[in-house]
């Protein structure tokens, strides 16, 4: 497993053996769904047919096993609804499948800054067999809302790992440079450079043990020890399952002057720039681009220190596909606050820049220069040239697939484009989260569209049902050989 946030975790959680089973006395709310668990009630959700399970049902994830699960995690939710899960959770020793997780700094996903409340309730942000409200409540926390701070979900997925026995699988500090076939192309012969010295009584193998090493997969990285010197490491894996998320590499304008070092594509980035004191005595703004919930954080957080802000987006404010229109007003007002400067303080409105905040609807930066300006155009084509103290680029960010042959470009919808978790994100099997273009390499979260925790955990579910029907498999092969052992291993 490839990422140790909450993709990872929850998949290294049912790889260990847990194994959801529907709760003695629950009833879900869907009767056709109740009528359907009822009819295996026997078995575990890992053991059923997620395919029919999740036929008919609809959610905000267009990955119906995503949809499965959230439903059973958290009947009617979308609804409004406060439903308890409908699934208790049993460990059962004899489902452990072996398994890494190879991970970066512990859960650096959920490593902002300051007084930023996560976008999803805390509940929806949790992962099976511990609730959020329990490990508040066990760590004497007071959780006042809903939505919690970054750094209580980081404490809990650090607290989960540990009280539900996954810590053995984890290694963190790792670094992936390379992820690859032991054997490229079609034909055996085409071997990549690591298996030159693979003797020649390794290559004249029965068929079957060729194939096997065929779907192997060469997992290399280095470990950053605490002294901070590199120890590099090789693995092989029959499997790999990528649950990167989709922070590593932020979304860039690609104009000039964008490499400036006061032209920063990061929150982090803009905290270390206040801290530093930055901004202090300074009557130039900042310069926020973008139009998403990572700007509107960074408006927030310039004005609580008192720094004015110049707000630059592409799209009209009456766009409907703003992030802005799709969350509550009473459960997000801090995030309303900010759209709403953003149509009433526009430039547009007067000719005087308003001191604390000013924003310019459907403009494009052009570039900037090295005096500190930027070159803005509207959509009419005027051009206009704004000083600023620092410029913050946040319009997104994407996956960083490196590691894998042509970047990843090839296991996409779109082939031979980078991956996205909107445009073009990994395609999958939709009830085993394989990918279609690539057997033995699954992927999860947001690589496959699912950018909340709580449809992620569906990923988690489809994988760990196919691995465990192909391990049964693999196992009733080593048994129903003719007692020589000449089962494939």
């Amino acid at each position: 497993l490839i990422g140790n946030g909450p993709s990872g975790i929850c998949l290294s959680y049912l790889l260990s053996g847990y194994r959801p089973y529907l709760s003695p006395e629950a009833i879900h709310p869907n009767p056709i769904l109740h009528t359907k668990l009822e009819e295996a009630r026997h078995l575990s959700i890992v053991d059923q047919d997620l395919e029919y399970l999740s036929e008919g049902l609809e959610g905000r994830s267009s990955n119906p096993v995503a949809v499965l699960f959230d439903t059973l995690l958290h009947p009617d939710a979308d609804f409004g609804y406060d439903y308890p899960p409908v699934l208790h959770w049993k460990l059962e020793q004899h489902n452990y499948i072996p398994h890494i997780v190879l991970g970066k700094g512990f859960y650096s996903c959920f490593s902002m800054e300051g007084s930023m409340l996560t976008i999803s309730f805390g509940d929806w942000m949790e992962l099976p067999g511990l609730t959020f409200k329990e490990w508040a409540a066990s760590k004497r926390r007071n959780i006042k809302s809903d939505r919690v701070m970054p750094e209580e979900i980081a404490r809990y997925y650090k607290h989960y790992v540990k009280v539900m026995g996954l810590q053995k699988n984890f290694r963190d500090n790792v670094y992936i440079t390379s992820v690859s076939r032991l054997y490229r192309g079609k034909d055996d012969e085409e071997r990549s450079e690591v298996n030159e010295t693979i003797s020649t009584q390794h290559l004249e193998m029965e068929d079957e043990q060729k194939s096997l090493i065929k779907r192997n997969w060469e997992v290399r990285g280095y470990q950053r020890a605490t002294d901070g010197s590199h120890v590099p490491f090789c693995l092989f894996a029959e499997n790999v399952a990528l649950a990167t998320g989709s922070f590593d590499s932020p979304g860039r304008l690609q104009v000039e002057g964008e490499d400036f070092p006061f032209v920063l594509h990061s929150m982090s980035d803009f905290g270390a720039a206040i801290s530093k004191g930055k901004f202090r005595g300074k009557a130039d703004p900042v310069l926020i681009v973008g139009a998403g919930l990572t700007a509107a954080d960074a408006v927030l957080c310039a004005h609580n220190n008192n720094i004015p802000v110049l707000h630059v987006f592409r799209r009209r404010v009456t766009d409907t596909s703003l992030i802005f229109k799709q969350l509550p007003k009473k459960l997000y007002p801090e995030y309303h606050k900010v759209y709403h400067m953003m149509c009433t303080q526009s430039h547009s409105v007067d000719c005087n820049l308003h001191s604390a905040y000013t924003s310019f609807p459907e403009h494009n930066v052009l570039s900037f220069k090295p005096e500190m300006k930027c070159v803005l155009q509207s959509a009419s084509g005027l051009k206009k040239i704004l000083k600023f103290s620092v410029a913050l680029v946040l319009i997104g960010s994407h996956p960083n697939l490196f590691f894998l042959k042509d970047q990843g470009h090839s296991i996409g919808h779109h082939s031979n484009q980078p991956i996205t978790c909107k445009g073009n994100p990994i395609e999958i099997d939709p009830y085993t989260y394989e990918c279609t273009k690539e057997a033995n390499l699954f992927a999860l979260g947001p690589l496959v569209g699912d950018n909340f925790v709580r449809f992620l955990k569906g990923g988690a579910l489809g994988i760990a049902r196919c691995l465990a029907i192909r391990q049964k498999k693999k196992h009733e092969l080593i048994e129903g050989g003719d007692g020589g052992g000449d089962g494939v291993p």
